[in-house]
């Protein structure tokens, strides 16, 4: 946990003006943007929900908190009912809204921990939030696992500092066998680098990846020999400033991550429009006074 901290705090530096010629846009909706450190939106797929993590303007004490639309607009973030004692951050939910992964140094069977997992928790019949679940090794290991985020194929995408990578960082994946036992393995060199790779991000159609990695957002593109070799993204989303949580529309036609602005508000939203803009993220206008 402190050694991914540090790296990316290392990797900030003052955002210059937005470039033209590719629609990158802030999103600071009230309630939610604060001088505090925003990053990791989730959008609950059965409620509308957003669930994000604030942390310091250094982009440390991580926490995971929910707001809900009202006719007010966001209301104030809270911390969810499955909080936790430790830091907790990268929530995302699976296509139908059951499930929610997300990272967590929480305590473990009364035990004290300082080791960033992932863990997963269930909804139950009534919608409300069960026990969240420590998932078992291989997908966490003795090393800090962050990020974790499912692609249609059934793997799950997440970033290590475990050892066997080809870097400080990797991006690693996992599934289940068909005994129910997980499966890890390092998604490789087309991906990795001999530098930081620590967010992995499936499209929708699982036919595209963007990597956070180094500071800056890159993607690869799924080929009939798996990953392509990455590509760094138009330097209008590569401005200065570490960049990280990104999040697609469910088109797969948008993209929301958070940047480190060194200004006044720290980390904030952007979306980038890819062609067409479509009307997202989600609008919570105040409807009454």
């Amino acid at each position: 946990m402190k050694s991914r901290a540090l790296i990316l705090a290392a990797l900030a530096v003052p955002l210059n003006a937005t470039a033209a010629g590719i629609d990158v846009q802030p999103w600071k909706p009230a309630g939610i943007s604060s001088p505090k450190f925003e990053s990791h939106p989730a959008f609950d797929p059965k409620t509308n929900d957003l669930y994000f993590v604030r942390s310091s303007p250094q982009f440390q004490g991580w926490r995971i908190l929910v707001s809900h639309c009202t006719d007010q607009g966001w209301s104030a973030p809270e911390k969810p009912s499955f909080a936790g004692d430790g830091v907790e951050a990268d929530p995302c939910f699976t296509d139908d809204g059951n499930t929610l992964y997300f990272i967590s140094t929480r305590s473990v069977n009364g035990v004290k921990r300082d080791n960033l997992d992932i863990f997963n928790v269930d909804r139950d019949a009534k919608g409300a939030w069960g026990e969240p679940v420590q998932l078992p090794e291989p997908l966490n290991s003795a090393g800090a696992e962050w990020f974790p985020r499912p692609a249609p194929d059934g793997w799950l995408y997440f970033g290590s500092d475990r050892a066997g990578g080809l870097g400080a960082t990797d991006i690693w994946r996992a599934r289940l066998d068909a005994a129910g036992k997980w499966t890890a393995e390092n998604v490789g060199p087309a991906v990795n680098s001999a530098g930081d790779e620590y967010e992995p991000l499936p499209s929708p159609d699982g036919q595209r990846m963007i990597i956070m990695a180094d500071g800056d957002l890159f993607e690869t593109r799924m080929t009939d020999k798996g990953w392509a070799p990455r590509t760094r993204l138009a330097p209008e989303l590569n401005q200065s400033g570490m960049k990280v949580g990104a999040l697609f529309s469910p088109s797969g036609r948008s993209l929301l991550f958070a940047r480190d602005t060194g200004g006044p508000d720290s980390g904030e939203f952007f979306v980038w429009h890819e062609g067409e803009q479509e009307h997202w993220p989600p609008d919570c206008t105040p409807t009454s006074k």
